[in-house]
């Protein structure tokens, strides 16, 4: 008899974090067995190791999951794997090795899916911290991300809590571009290719996920360089995106426009935080500051590689 379940597959792109893994795998396990408590589906847990050492195989085997390397380097290889590796699954929902899911995430994102089966569901993302941030860092709110109401259409996700339908994702021909795989943008020009190719994409607020954020990421320097890195890459995929020579050029001059402009606002801004002892606007200005010059460099063809490695592959 042909097994009617619909098949689920979460995916876990790791590198060099098995301890991580090892309190991440047994709650990915558990969404598992919630969502096939109802019988409708059979869900498996994947591991995708981009440490070509295998780092994370014992953590993997200890929980029991589906463990397989990509050598090749950059997240990108890592996420193109995972849709390689769930060829006989329907949906796939991805997770970061540094998150952790709440109550009902896969559930919810599943649900949402069933409503109108969109190519595309992304969920919500919170942080917590290892030690409480500083107040610049908490009034320039850095790690605060988007909540929008469930079933709003988007344009763009991250890849950190998202499902796909495979049928549809495979039926697009998109995949991730591997040359971003140490720079980042990667999920940002994937899902911006899915939107632009007419597939529908649609948020779920009612899933969620923790973002754990090590105390090493709580400093200033980190939090400015991450902006620099995702207005770099914000430029990088709208060049991309752009058709032929002439809309590529175009693309070039709104980067350096707009992000010349951050900078000059976001520089005003934080004099003035200065002048009125003010850390939000300190903070808030010199993300876009910072945001808008990484605009700048990419419209003049540089990509920061915010994950690039050392010789022993381990990230700078």
């Amino acid at each position: 008899m042909t097994d009617q379940r619909l098949p689920v597959t979460i995916a876990v792109p790791t590198f060099h974090r098995p301890e991580e893994l090892r309190v991440l795998l047994p709650l990915l396990k558990a969404q598992a067995e919630d969502l096939d408590a109802a019988g409708a589906t059979r869900t498996d847990v994947l591991v995708v190791d981009n440490d070509a050492g295998a780092s994370g195989r014992a953590a993997a085997e200890e929980a029991g999951v589906r463990y397989v390397v990509e050598p090749q380097p950059g997240i990108a290889a890592a996420r193109n794997r995972a849709l390689d590796e769930s060829a006989g699954s329907r949906l796939l929902a991805f997770i970061d090795d540094d998150e952790h899911p709440h109550a009902g995430w896969l559930r919810e994102l599943v649900r949402v899916w069933r409503i109108s089966e969109p190519a595309l569901v992304s969920g919500r993302v919170v942080a917590e911290f290892e030690r409480p941030p500083g107040r610049w860092i908490e009034e320039g709110r850095f790690f605060v991300r988007r909540s929008l109401p469930t079933g709003t259409p988007l344009q763009v996700a991250a890849a950190g809590n998202l499902l796909l339908d495979l049928d549809q994702v495979r039926e697009s021909g998109v995949r991730f571009a591997l040359d971003l795989g140490l720079s980042g943008g990667e999920d940002t020009l994937f899902s911006r290719r899915l939107a632009r190719a007419g597939y529908r994409m649609v948020w779920c607020n009612e899933s969620v996920i923790t973002d754990l954020v090590p105390a090493a990421r709580i400093s200033r320097r980190w939090v400015l360089r991450r902006a620099w890195s995702h207005g770099n890459s914000t430029a990088v995929v709208s060049v991309r995106l752009a058709g032929g020579r002439a809309g590529r050029a175009v693309a070039r001059i709104r980067a350096v426009v707009g992000g010349a402009a951050r900078v000059v606002l976001g520089v005003a801004r934080t004099a003035l935080g200065l002048l009125l002892r003010s850390p939000g606007h300190q903070a808030r200005g010199s993300r876009a500051a910072y945001r808008g010059a990484g605009m700048v460099w990419a419209a003049f063809g540089g990509v920061y590689q915010e994950y690039a490695r050392t010789a022993d592959g381990a990230e700078k």
